[in-house]
């Protein structure tokens, strides 16, 4: 079975922004694109481990703020020369709000 749980209306994610969804177990980075996809992403580069949630997005893929890792918002692949990978997790809006979808949380 899977769960859906609401974490925000779409409009409370700045466009090119995101929100913080903390759980028990960690914490996943919302971001809201500017044709309003919306992408959940742990809230961890896996480099060193910066805050997603602050860097930059662009596209479908957000710089980490910490040393410029490009960070695949889609698959949670580092980008370019760079290599590693963080959970991403599914989301889906309906209605205007915003849903994620995790077995986890």
């Amino acid at each position: 079975m899977s769960n859906w749980l609401e974490i925000a209306a779409l409009e409370e994610i700045p466009v090119l922004g995101s929100r913080v969804v903390e759980t028990d177990t960690v914490n996943i980075a919302v971001f809201r694109g500017k044709e309003n996809a919306v992408f959940a992403i742990k809230d961890q580069c896996p480099h060193k481990q910066g805050p997603l949630s602050q860097g930059i997005m662009h596209g479908d893929s957000v710089t980490c703020p910490l040393h410029n890792w490009k960070i695949s918002l889609v698959s949670g692949e580092a980008l370019g020369a760079d290599e590693g990978c963080t959970n991403v997790y599914e989301t889906k809006v309906e209605d205007g709000k915003v849903f994620l979808k995790s077995p986890t949380i």
